[in-house]
């Protein structure tokens, strides 16, 4: 049910707002059903970044998004965001993966007594740090 999920807060709010802008830039509007990206970290290392719609409506998308590393599992995660045409809100509704602190996040960020806020600012950080790194997109979709 949309209503219970929605963002609690103003702040909550803001950061599914530029989350939402950021997604529809990366994967283009959400035309396709299924995106992948290769990520150049800073130091080296290399990902996929998977996107696939796993559900979609008129107003709302669900989105799986994986980030999987080319020579280990450090680093490995997937999330489920529900994204909120109408509303333009995109909002991380599951979160698995290793804890440890991904080299982008800021460490303030892990210490949030609130773990919504927290995956919505993981996600908020993650995408900016696709866009610093650049991301090109493999060629077979």
């Amino acid at each position: 049910n949309m209503i219970n999920t929605l963002p609690k807060t103003a702040h909550h709010q803001i950061i599914c707002e530029a989350n939402y802008i950021r997604l529809k830039k990366i994967l283009c509007g959400f035309n396709k059903t299924n995106y992948k990206f290769n990520l150049i970290n800073p130091d080296n290392s290399e990902y996929f970044i998977l996107f696939r719609v796993i559900q979609r409506s008129k107003h709302t998308l669900i989105l799986e998004a994986k980030q999987k590393s080319k020579i280990s599992n450090l680093g490995t995660f997937i999330m489920r965001i529900q994204i909120s045409i109408d509303a333009k809100l995109a909002e991380v509704i599951s979160y698995q993966g290793e804890k440890a602190v991904p080299f982008f996040m800021k460490i303030s960020m892990t210490q949030s007594k609130d773990e919504k806020l927290q995956q919505n600012r993981f996600l908020t950080e993650w995408l900016e740090s696709i866009f610093i790194s650049g991301i090109s997109a493999d060629v077979k979709f």
